[in-house]
């Protein structure tokens, strides 16, 4: 199996999905897992930008350890691609700004520039593909 289009195929699983999950490493090098809202933006498969907050377990443990994964799962088709790379943690205007949105003061009820409102960009290294009872590894 080998997909022939990977960002196409990819890309269209992260768009159609509400949610997807991340993963960081905690103090005691365990991994952590949490489901979020879809990526609010991306560019292509290789950057995946998310919205969260600034106050919370994540960001702390991407800021002490930026090895990261994300998943994505088509539940209607039975497959899914697990991600592989880092997260990094912005909070500059120009970043937090890319991927605001009507509606986010529900979250961050002092807007754009509210202080527990950040952005997690993550970068892919390598995923892995899962269809038809087949998996595939690819570099990005």
């Amino acid at each position: 199996m080998t997909m022939r289009d990977p960002e196409k195929t990819i890309g269209g699983i992260i768009d159609k999905e509400a949610t997807s999950f991340i993963g960081s490493i905690d103090q005691e090098g365990f991994p952590n897992t949490k489901a979020m809202m879809r990526p609010r933006y991306r560019n292509g498969i290789k950057e995946i930008y998310f919205s969260t907050n600034t106050s919370s377990k994540r960001v702390a443990q991407y800021r002490q350890n930026v090895k990261a994964c994300t998943y994505f799962c088509d539940r209607r088709f039975f497959r899914g691609v697990m991600l592989i790379g880092t997260m990094e943690v912005l909070e500059d205007t120009k970043s937090k700004e890319l991927i605001w949105q009507d509606g986010d003061t529900t979250y961050y009820p002092l807007g754009v520039t509210d202080p527990d409102y950040c952005v997690l960009k993550f970068t892919t290294i390598k995923g892995r593909y899962y269809s038809n009872f087949k998996s595939e590894d690819f570099i990005i």
